[in-house]
């Protein structure tokens, strides 16, 4: 028999191991809600807006990324020079935060490396950059070089396999290209953003995606010299709500069809938006010759126009050089559109532009509730219908052309 002093031991020793367990877990589990904060300061960042920082942002980023608990890089307020092109590359141990409070400065002029990018996140599954800081991409200082095409303009901030992403409360200005280029994320937001650079800047797009899945841009102000939006060949379930959008050339699909074997757009939801003196509003433009394709399944509801030059258009014919060459019609298949409750203003006369494909027309048109009068004369605006086929309910100012 086992004597009660030897149970009692046996007893307070299995009392002790749980205690020592339960400490065990509750300090794991308290340490894995603890954020480590690599500070870029702590290794070496200086903010003069003229010591290059790449390296020592690269460094901060790496240890960060290999931190085995949560992460935030931090870059505090200040102006910080970043030559680049930086490229934050993972995959990482664990979600990763990047906390921007100043200002990145690109190089002026043209770089030294004939880059794409100045900065990219890639290959990183769980990322939120946050903080409110900006991105300054001096464009001013290489715009003329983009006539000569003697060099590549880099694109501010490039997402490329990011999964899980949130981009919030970020500013981007004067992009010497686009000033975000999206490929092949799944599960992006990009929220309460600012974009701006003048009406006259070439090809500084807000955001372009393409080849990606389920992005998401809302409560976000842009302003540029070329699309707000683009959305380019592989997009899946896109959402655009509460942008408002203006200087630039509206919120566009593609242009689309001028590679072989491009991939479809399917799904497309803008709600909620604002255009503002945009030279377009939503609009959906395929290269004349172009290899056959599909987009489909695109809602636009809820837009308002202010004096924007052509609120809604599909051109299919598109040629922005002018020196296509022959010309044959687009293979592209547009299909499944719903443009409801769109109302303001148009600067022309044609406010409505449906030029479809004679080769494969739009199919399934529907135009409900438009309300777009030419503004500042006593003339009303016309529509004009080409190859599409649809439907239209409700008011239609100017009359529908669908039949």
């Amino acid at each position: 028999m086992i004597s009660n002093s030897l149970l009692g031991g046996f007893l307070l020793r299995i009392c002790c191991l749980l205690l020592f367990l339960l400490f065990v877990t509750a300090a794991k589990s308290a340490s894995s809600k603890v954020i480590r904060v690599f500070d870029v300061r702590k290794y070496g960042a200086v903010a003069d807006g003229k010591r290059d920082n790449s390296k020592v942002f690269l460094q901060a980023w790496k240890d960060a990324c290999q931190w085995r608990g949560k992460a935030r890089l931090y870059i505090p307020r200040g102006r910080y020079m970043v030559v680049g092109p930086l490229a934050f590359v993972g995959p990482c141990k664990s979600y990763m935060m990047v906390q921007v409070q100043g200002t990145l400065v690109a190089p002026y002029g043209l770089a030294k490396h004939n880059e794409d990018s100045w900065i990219k996140f890639q290959y990183i599954n769980g990322l939120k950059i946050f903080g409110g800081g900006t991105f300054d991409g001096q464009g001013a200082s290489a715009w003329k070089y983009r006539k000569c095409n003697c060099r590549t303009l880099p694109v501010s901030i490039r997402f490329d396999f990011v999964t899980n992403g949130l981009v919030q409360r970020i500013h981007s200005i004067n992009s010497k290209a686009f000033h975000v280029n999206v490929f092949a994320c799944n599960k992006l937001k990009f929220k309460f953003l600012t974009i701006t650079a003048p009406d006259d800047s070439p090809n500084t797009d807000g955001i372009h995606l393409g080849d990606s899945r389920e992005v998401t841009v809302y409560d976000s102000h842009i302003s540029t010299g070329d699309d707000c939006i683009s959305i380019g060949p592989g997009s899946f379930g896109t959402y655009i709500s509460k942008v408002v959008c203006g200087p630039g050339h509206g919120i566009s699909v593609g242009s689309l069809g001028k590679y072989p074997n491009e991939k479809d757009v399917v799904g497309l939801t803008v709600r909620n938006c604002t255009l503002k003196g945009t030279d377009n509003g939503l609009r959906i433009k395929t290269w004349g010759p172009s290899p056959p394709s599909v987009a489909r399944n695109f809602t636009f509801e809820h837009i308002f126009m202010d004096n924007v030059r052509n609120p809604i258009i599909i051109d299919q014919d598109y040629c922005p050089s002018g020196s296509c060459g022959q010309q044959s019609p687009s293979q592209v298949h547009i299909s499944d559109l719903s443009f409801k409750d769109v109302w303001g203003t148009s600067r022309t006369e044609l406010a409505v532009d449906l030029s479809c494909s004679s080769r494969v027309p739009c199919r399934n048109v529907k135009l409900e509730n438009i309300r777009l009068p030419y503004k500042g004369s006593s003339r009303v605006s016309t529509s004009s219908c080409s190859n599409a086929h649809g439907t239209s309910y409700g008011h239609q100012i100017p009359p529908s052309c669908l039949k």
